[in-house]
């Protein structure tokens, strides 16, 4: 399945490439709200609030009214997992929150599981050069994202891995990366990082991963089928 995505910044849709220049940016949000209209999933990220520098709360809450959203960007907390889901999204992302000391934080995510429910979550495990990467991508870990998620597996219904080395770059994706983590877990998985053809999403989907797609849609290099 391809899972359209919305990165939010000041206000506006970007696009980033390697999640740091920005390639794309527009404020008709509800032109691109409309054309993922009767999708089942799209991702909405929240890249201010997950930089630390503010927040797009007031859209977030709009574009969660009008698709189904599952949202990240910024929820380090119980309390943060909460009020995003209270926004209508139908699922909260968490990312850079899981980890600590180069590893899972297991006192945490077993307290967010057992309140939020496992169903409700998606572990963003993040991969650069085979390490699990946080804070942005700025900061690697001495894990891989394999050993990661399954760490993580009994606390979460479903995984988003990115491959942080081909994001935004529209060259692909690394298929063989994404297989090995298919075989690491059981739960649901979706993948992301520089995924540009409907080849690449047939072929996740016979894997029985999901595709996160945005700057091949924003640039009109894949339609939406």
């Amino acid at each position: 399945m391809l899972i359209p995505s919305i990165d939010l910044q000041g206000g506006k849709i970007v696009q980033l490439v390697q999640g740091e220049r920005l390639a794309i940016e527009t404020n008709d949000v509800d032109a691109w709200v409309t054309r993922f209209s009767g999708r089942s999933k799209v991702q909405l990220i929240d890249l201010d609030a997950a930089k630390g520098v503010g927040d797009n709360e007031a859209l977030v809450r709009y574009i969660c009214s009008l698709l189904p959203c599952r949202v990240g960007g910024g929820i380090r907390s119980i309390e943060r997992a909460e009020a995003t889901l209270a926004l209508g999204a139908s699922k909260v992302i968490l990312g850079s929150a899981l980890f600590r000391d180069d590893t899972v934080d297991v006192e945490f995510v077993s307290r967010l599981s057992d309140q939020l429910g496992p169903d409700r979550l998606i572990a963003a495990v993040d991969g650069r050069g085979g390490q699990v990467v946080i804070h942005g991508w700025r900061t690697a870990l001495d894990l891989t994202p394999a050993d990661a998620i399954r760490q993580l597996e009994p606390f979460f219904g479903e995984f988003l891995y990115t491959h942080v080395d081909l994001e935004g770059l529209m060259r692909g994706t690394d298929m063989g990366a994404i297989a090995a983590l298919r075989a690491a877990t059981e739960r649901a998985l979706t993948a992301a990082g520089g995924i540009t053809t409907r080849e690449e999403i047939d072929r996740l989907d016979a894997m029985g991963v999901d595709a996160v797609v945005g700057m091949a849609l924003y640039t009109g290099k894949l339609e939406l089928d």
